[in-house]
């Protein structure tokens, strides 16, 4: 862990620790109850045609704004229209310009399962996600210890979560863990940001084969979500390509009828 990674978790840290004086997790805790039934992303990568998690993201620390004014409650039903199997939903705000109140805005307005994408290194956080909607959390290896991420899996499932591992490299194949519904491969290198979707492509025959598998960054065409689906992969998380442009659902409705609805199965 390093660059960019280390200020974003010396950062998390420290915002959780703000949230918790605010709201204590004894009061999360008593309105989990009244949370929302959650839906199994895995399922929904697993049985669907496309497989495309359509992320919702203003901004990032390698690129600045992608788009400082989008607005949830207009891109994310328009994602849900054009045929996403999931959603991710962005919650870091300093860096990416997101919080928690884009999965409550618009857990009502869909039906499908959204990730809370965020870096998660206290289980506060998995508390915050089950209470504003989300259906799974991501766990990033490289931002965990392996006894505290197996920790935060177990408590995630506690909590009715699904869980996205998100591993980059060989060095972390030990993370994984047999109770985990998604391993996503992550394309861009959280250190120096660098992106190679053929970092996919490379590990691919080294994840268990029962587990959904999620190629995460730098996908810009369907030509590559087929050749992803071909090596195993069953979700394909792509948020830049689609938020870049001027209307993400209809960017999305053009990638997936330009072949994407062929692909194999």
């Amino acid at each position: 862990m390093k660059d960019i990674l280390s200020e974003i978790i010396a950062n998390k840290r420290f915002e959780v620790d703000l949230q918790k004086r605010a709201v204590s997790l004894e009061q999360l805790m008593e309105g989990i109850a009244e949370a929302t039934p959650v839906r199994s992303m895995s399922a929904a990568l697993a049985t669907s045609a496309t497989g495309i998690i359509a992320e919702f993201k203003r901004r990032s620390p390698s690129k600045g704004w992608i788009s400082r004014e989008a607005r949830p409650e207009e891109v994310v039903p328009a994602y849900v229209e054009a045929g996403a199997s999931a959603l991710s939903i962005l919650t870091d705000e300093k860096f990416f310009g997101g919080s928690l109140k884009d999965i409550r805005a618009v857990r009502p307005l869909v039906d499908i399962p959204i990730l809370r994408k965020e870096f998660i290194v206290d289980e506060y956080q998995l508390y915050q996600a089950r209470l504003v909607g989300a259906d799974a959390v991501l766990l990033i290896a490289d931002a965990l210890e392996r006894e505290q991420c197996a920790t935060l899996i177990a408590k995630a499932h506690e909590l009715g979560l699904e869980v996205l591992l998100e591993l980059h490299g060989e060095e972390e194949l030990d993370y994984i863990d047999p109770m985990v519904e998604m391993i996503g491969i992550n394309n861009r290198h959280l250190g120096s940001f660098v992106t190679n979707v053929e970092n996919s492509f490379r590990l691919a025959a080294k994840l268990p084969r029962e587990t959904v598998l999620v190629s995460e960054s730098g996908i810009s065409s369907p030509e590559v979500v087929r050749r992803l689906r071909a090596t195993g992969f069953r979700g394909f998380l792509i948020g830049e390509t689609f938020m870049k442009t001027a209307q993400p659902g209809e960017t999305l409705r053009e990638f997936i009828l330009s072949g994407l609805d062929k692909a194999p199965h």
